[in-house]
């Protein structure tokens, strides 16, 4: 049977294509062909790059939107609050400037790697993830949306159409830090964002995620709770006890072992809860990245 292509003009049109065959969806493509290897390409190609009321960042009375193929340039580049500043970091560290400029924010999420770079900065801000079908749209919050290593909720009728944010999430000052094995280009062997609302020098908020060390990016709720009432000052000398990462199940690669990637978390995690407590209150984050 021939691969059938689409380039639908309107999402009512893409949804109606979705549902009645089969598709892979095409956004910015920078894992589209990556993921093949030297596969042919047996599946129909749903391309929505002409889906331009999908692209843009936008706010409603109680979220900020996202749009499913706003790039990474366009969110570094936008205005936002302190607490996107990790998000910011993140979209930095997604590829190249290349890959950055065409390279989409549902892409990132539906790729589902492990190691994508986007998840943590999102899940510390609550992200919910819209998802569309002809049959209506649904919201799925991303920490459940993602259930796996290339793994997702969305069914085969469905399209991702917006990443919505919260704004009861979006208070406070935030740091994003990864670790590779050199400075640029790199694919993670940890990661971890931190999210902080201090009142008076102490924290009243915390949302901490690591990602590159479990199937899928985790927030640490343990420790974010033992945080609350302390000294923002503490953070930067604060010893994090290993008790805190016990539910991370990183595992052993080319780019680490899980001992390594274990302590790794522990480490950079610390150097991103010492940033967001001295953050600046602009929207650039303080720049820091593990060697």
């Amino acid at each position: 049977m021939p691969v059938r292509y689409a380039k639908p003009s309107s999402l009512d049109e893409a949804l109606a294509l979705l549902s009645e065959d089969r598709w892979r969806v095409l956004a910015g493509g920078t894992d589209f062909y990556p993921a093949l290897g030297a596969r042919p390409l047996r599946d129909n190609v749903l391309d929505i790059n002409g889906l331009a009321e999908l692209r843009g960042i936008s706010e409603t009375e109680d979220a900020v939107v996202i749009g499913a193929r706003t790039s990474w340039t366009a969110i570094v580049q936008h205005e936002l609050p302190p607490a996107f500043a990790a998000l910011k970091q993140a979209a930095r560290e997604v590829g190249s400037v290349q890959i950055q400029n065409v390279g989409t924010v549902a892409g990132n999420l539906c790729n589902a790697s492990p190691a994508a770079d986007s998840v943590p900065a999102l899940l510390i801000l609550d992200a919910q993830v819209e998802i569309a079908s002809s049959a209506g749209r649904r919201i799925e919050p991303l920490a459940t949306f993602i259930t796996g290593n290339r793994k997702t909720v969305l069914r085969d009728n469905e399209l991702v159409t917006a990443v919505r944010l919260p704004k009861a999430s979006i208070a406070g000052t935030s740091s994003f830090v990864k670790l590779g094995a050199r400075r640029y280009l790199v694919i993670s062997i940890a990661m971890a964002a931190v999210r902080l609302v201090i009142d008076d020098r102490v924290v009243t908020d915390a949302a901490i995620a690591v990602g590159a060390c479990s199937a899928v990016a985790r927030r640490l709720q343990r420790l974010e709770r033992e945080l609350i009432g302390q000294p923002a000052r503490s953070l930067a000398t604060r010893p994090l006890d290993p008790s805190f990462f016990a539910d991370l199940a990183p595992i052993d690669d080319v780019r680490g072992s899980a001992d390594y990637r274990r302590a790794a978390a522990r480490e950079i995690v610390g150097r991103a809860l010492a940033a967001a407590a001295v953050a600046p209150q602009g929207d650039e984050p303080a720049k820091e990245r593990a060697a």
